[in-house]
């Protein structure tokens, strides 16, 4: 009824037509209930004058609206009750809301409600329906109730300081009602409170003129009253706010960032905030910061009180807090009650009807918070290191966990205190400043305090102490508050359990840890990390996966026992280790070179006996793997080379190729003095090269590989560096290099025993072949290889096989054969989750469509999808490249010259002469399709000279005979 009349059901809109429809319908809604009789309708809608028709008519609008009801999902609402109809009570009606909470505003001096109440208008009542007689009166008194909740929300403004608002507002108001008195007096004390004297005097004036000059009349006596106070600046005028408590602390100098944060604690509607985070983030900054900046909100008081729940010896309980409270509220200390209970009913008491901002500070527990939250509109705001997750039980929060600033918050910081001469000076030092803080504002604040004190100190001295022993220097002489002591003030309500995992924990050297490494660390069977999560010491990022701070883990390690480093490091190496060897006995158990001795008891293994789960743990460790190896290097060398060894497998899987660079390099380090490791080492890195596109570098890897290797004249290992030898030499287009070498891979390999190395090198030997143009003669080693893979039940070196047998088929144009082996190749690639073979195949697959019906488009784009995934810039250019292709010849020209252009930005990053001749190849041929002829032989002339320096003669006549 506030506004157009309608009616909706769990079906949608009524289909009302009419204004008659709606008008009976809205009288109707209005005595919802009620029975109204015929003859009261009839007025309603024809007024003193109706037709004869009228009784009759009226049924007809009936029938019509009980159609549209039912239509709308609301059967059997409108009945007919003798001697009138009848609208179900069940039925719910916004003017009925209206008057309730309106009632309900002015009965509890609620604004909110008030506020509520008119936000259910959506213009005049029934606004598209003209009543007469009764009806008419109905909507008088509607508009008339409107009016007064319009009034009672603006008394509340005012009377809880939002003159400013009222200043702006108004005036609106007066202007469609100029002789309303109580608005006008509102407007006067709004004035009167904003320092506008003469203006409040004005509006006076102004009313009084009008009335007299309609009506003969002066204004009544509380507005003369609220005149003559003004014209006397009566005191009691004075907004209430300047006799209210005002305990909120100073704000910090330079607060810096969390604009984020501000804009949620903003938009929060709720009667509780909570700003939870790690000791040292700024909560108790942030807290004060917003409280400042909205204190107008809350004429009633600001409050603030530090519970020092931080410390169990010293916090304040529910009860203690209370009375702090009570006191800051005027209660003498006699009417204090004794009863914690007696104490909340009395505090919320006193709050009721002011609009108070409360700030308790360092909670540490949800029970001593909860008797202080508070009614009505008044907001309590908390700050902890803990979550206070019982709060959201029995309240509606909203919560603000703060993090580390931002790099370049952090800079702006620094810049703040320290100032932007000696910044502008040092930019380098000040990022490494700010990274060595770990963007922990207590810590920059430290730092820049140091750097304030020593005027001619450059910042790049402070760094290099802070590199050699952060906590220790991230302190200031004089202040009592360093990071450590706020760090030891976190730990002290920790139970023994959680304090020793924490030590524990903290010397994982990666940038996460999980519970099982937790659990092994401290020497249990299984944990959870749920107090010191809930203790901000740790913050959980991803399922079963946890950080340290950096400077709080740091503060973790040093809290370690000298006595106690060397077997959590031992137990820290043990646990990788087993993880790496169970993970790789389910995804290459062919890979057996290494068994590692453990010095402690096996823990139980973080992942089901499945390929795929382990897998999906290592990928989850993936950003560790570097770290623990480097960690390993300078604590046990064997446990570096052996781990590195061990990861192989999660490596030719995933095909996190760039990483296993950096792996390598540092276990050749570690293998260093042992001819056997180093020989196995050198190997992987020349492995990992060659997948890189690094090929020179390969080669030399495997050289050094090759000496080590017949120092400890193991035959098997020399056949596998041969073979790795053969296929960079196969990519650099040095074929006679590269058979050769397969060759001499096939017979060390043989003589050995080792049927697996003698078939790898032939399946290799049969990939060779097909690259010189020769597939023919790859058919028999590949056919070899296969049946040996099948009989020894490696799956995933028969998957790659099957590959190469399908690319050996498609050089010999027999398609069909061809796709039956990838397709079988692709099946196996998946069944054992092996992303780089799947890659693999999905390109060849694509080709194969590519040749045989211009449908590779798919198979590309998953395959693109595939290399971004695990970083290989050279997969993603040559899949780009592909992609051009296939469009070009599907006649997308725009989409070929798109996947084309971003294959040579690609191409840039990871140089390889052959696939570039193909990309110059293929812009050549969309030149000429776009009509540019000179383009498209540039790019050919280009193509030809570069197949013509690896040696490519046939692709470079190929090429030749399009120009």
């Amino acid at each position: 009824m506030l506004g157009p009349v309608g009616a909706e059901g769990p079906a949608g809109p009524a289909a009302l037509t009419g204004a008659r429809q709606r008008a009976v319908l809205g009288v109707l809604a209005l005595h919802a209930g009620q029975v109204l009789p015929f003859t009261r309708l009839v007025d309603v809608l024809w007024g003193e004058d109706p037709p004869r028709t009228a009784v009759k008519t009226l049924h007809s609008h009936v029938a019509r609206i009980r159609q549209a009801l039912a239509a709308s999902g609301l059967p059997d609402v409108l009945r007919t009750r003798e001697p009138g109809y009848l609208l179900d009570a069940s039925v719910e009606v916004d003017a009925h809301r209206f008057e309730e909470l309106l009632a309900a505003g002015r009965r509890e001096r609620r604004a909110d409600k008030l506020r509520a109440a008119l936000a259910l208008w959506r213009g005049d009542a029934f606004a598209d329906v003209p009543l007469t007689g009764w009806g008419e009166r109905e909507v008088e008194r509607l508009h008339g109730l409107r009016q007064t909740a319009v009034e009672e929300l603006w008394e509340h403004a005012v009377r809880d300081g939002e003159h400013e608002a009222a200043v702006v507002e108004l005036p609106r108001l007066l202007a469609d009602n100029p002789l309303n008195e109580r608005l006008t007096r509102l407007h006067m004390l709004a004035l009167y409170r904003c320092g506008r004297h003469t203006d409040a005097l004005d509006s006076f004036q102004r009313l009084r003129e009008r009335l007299a000059d309609e009506f003969g009349v002066d204004p009544g006596p509380e507005v003369v009253e609220l005149h003559t106070a003004i014209l006397r600046r009566d005191t009691d005028l004075d907004p209430a706010a300047a006799s209210a408590p005002a305990q909120l602390p100073a704000t910090v100098g330079h607060f810096t960032g969390r604009a984020d944060v501000l804009a949620e604690l903003d938009a929060a509607d709720v009667p509780v905030v909570v700003v939870s985070g790690p000791a040292g983030m700024g909560k108790t900054s942030l807290a004060v910061e917003w409280a400042h900046r909205v204190a107008h909100r809350f004429p009633g008081g600001r409050l603030f009180l530090d519970l020092r729940g931080h410390d169990p010896e010293r916090a304040l309980t529910g009860a203690q807090a209370l009375a702090h409270v009570l006191r800051a509220l005027d209660v003498p200390e006699d009417r204090i009650p004794a009863d914690e209970g007696e104490r909340a009913a009395l505090y919320r008491t006193l709050l009721h009807g002011r609009r108070c901002l409360v700030v308790l500070d360092d909670a540490g527990r949800a029970e001593d918070v909860l008797p202080l939250v508070p009614g009505g509109s008044s907001l309590l705001v908390v700050t902890s290191r803990r979550s206070l997750a019982a709060l959201a039980a029995r309240h509606a929060i909203h919560t603000a966990a703060l993090d580390s600033l931002t790099a370049e918050d952090s800079k702006t910081l620094l810049l703040k205190v320290v100032g932007r001469r000696r910044v502008d000076a040092e930019p380098d030092a000040t990022a490494e400043l700010a990274r060595l803080c770990g963007g922990m504002p207590l810590a920059l604040r430290i730092a820049a305090a140091k750097l304030l004190g020593t005027p001619t100190r450059p910042i790049a001295t402070l760094v290099a102490e802070l590199r050699a022993a952060r906590l220790d220097h991230l302190a200031v002489d004089g202040d009592s508050r360093t990071v450590e002591t706020v760090l030891a003030s976190a730990c002290a309500p920790l139970d023994a359990t959680s304090a020793r995992l924490f030590r524990r924990s903290g010397i994982a050297p990666g940038p996460t840890f999980s519970t099982a490494l937790a659990a092994a660390l401290s020497d249990v069977d299984t944990t959870d990390l749920d107090r010191l999560t809930a203790a901000h010491l740790v913050t959980e990022v991803g399922p079963d996966r946890f950080r340290f701070h950096d400077l709080v883990g740091e503060y973790a390690r040093k809290r370690l026992a000298d006595d106690d480093e060397p077997e959590v490091a031992a137990r820290l190496l043990d646990w990788y280790l087993f993880v790496a060897h169970e993970a790789n006995e389910l995804v290459n158990p062919d890979r057996d070179l290494v068994k590692p001795t453990l010095r402690f008891p096996p823990p139980r293994a973080p992942f089901a006996p499945d390929r795929r789960e382990a897998l999906a743990f290592l990928e989850a460790e993936r950003d560790n793997l570097l770290p623990v190896v480097r960690f390993a290097r300078d604590r046990d060398p064997t446990a570096a080379w052996q781990l590195t060894y061990l990861l192989t497998s999660f490596a030719e899987a995933t095909g996190h190729w760039h990483d296993r660079v950096e792996l390598c390099r540092v276990a050749v380090e570690a293998a260093a003095g042992d001819p056997r490791a180093e020989a196995e080492m050198w190997r992987a890195l020349g492995v990992a090269h060659f997948m890189t596109r690094r090929l020179d570098a390969a080669i030399e890897a495997n050289h050094r590989a090759l000496t080590a290797v017949r120092a400890t004249g193991d035959l098997a290992g020399e056949g596998h560096v041969h073979n790795n030898l053969a296929n960079a030499h196969a990519e650099l287009r040095r074929f006679d290099d590269a058979v050769a070498a397969h060759h001499r891979a096939i017979d060390c390999c043989t003589r050995a025993g080792s049927r697996l190395g003698a078939a790898l090198s032939r399946r290799n030997l049969g990939h060779t072949h097909i690259r010189m143009g020769r597939p023919e003669a790859a058919l028999a080693p590949l056919r070899s290889a296969l049946a040996a893979f099948r009989e020894l039940g490696n799956a995933r070196l028969e998957a790659g096989t099957l590959d190469t047998l399908g690319e050996a088929h498609l050089a010999l144009d027999d398609t069909e054969a061809a796709l039956r082996d990838l397709d079988q190749a692709l099946r196996l690639s998946r069944d054992i989750g092996d992303r780089w073979l799947e890659w693999e195949v999905l390109v060849d697959i694509g080709r194969a469509h590519l040749d045989r019906d211009h449908h590779g488009v798919p198979f590309f784009a998953q395959a693109l999808e595939i290399s971004r995934e695990v970083d290989d810039r050279h997969g993603v250019a040559t899949v780009l490249d592909l992609l051009g292709r296939a469009h070009l010849r599907a006649g997308d020209l725009a989409a070929a010259e798109d996947a084309l252009t971003l294959a040579g930005v690609e191409r840039s990053r990871v140089p390889d002469a052959f696939e570039e001749a193909n990309l110059e190849r293929d812009l050549g041929d969309l030149a000429r399709r776009r009509d540019r002829p000179a383009d498209a032989r540039d790019h050919w002339d280009r193509a030809i000279r570069l197949y013509q320096r690896v040696g490519a003669t046939a692709e470079a006549a190929e090429v030749r005979a399009r120009a």
